[in-house]
């Protein structure tokens, strides 16, 4: 896995836009059909927008129109950790990144096979690089 980034608030205030802020540290979410990988078709790999940890690939991904990213698997299961979620009332199982602790979304049970998984993933937690 490497090392684990750990930051002040501070410092990762300093680091991430607003919004980043908000979701990756905050635990937010953008607004569906709002981020700008929803509907991305590019090919290449999708990293965490805080630590650059590489978390999805771009053949893993699917279009859900749930309004976010969606992914049906992540490059490695020790890339993420998964922590179970009641916040709103609801039963939900969190994604985080695990080498910086970072809020990426939710992973869900209904996805396509081979895995049957969602991982219904914010945009603004996630950076692209273009594979090539």
């Amino acid at each position: 896995m490497g090392k684990q980034v750990k930051k002040t608030d501070n410092e990762w205030k300093d680091l991430l836009t607003q919004k980043q802020y908000e979701v990756l540290r905050e635990k937010g979410t953008e607004l569906p059909f709002s981020g700008e990988y929803v509907k991305h078709k590019e090919n290449g790999m999708y990293t965490c927008a805080a630590c650059g940890n590489e978390l999805f690939s771009s053949d893993n991904k699917f279009d859900s129109s749930c309004g976010w990213p969606s992914f049906w698997e992540v490059v490695s299961k020790s890339k993420i950790e998964l922590k179970k979620d009641t916040s709103y009332g609801m039963m939900r199982v969190e994604v985080l990144c695990k080498k910086c602790g970072g809020h990426l979304g939710h992973v869900f049970d209904d996805g396509p096979n081979p895995t049957g998984k969602r991982y219904c993933i914010n945009s603004v937690s996630l950076k692209f690089k273009k594979k090539g």
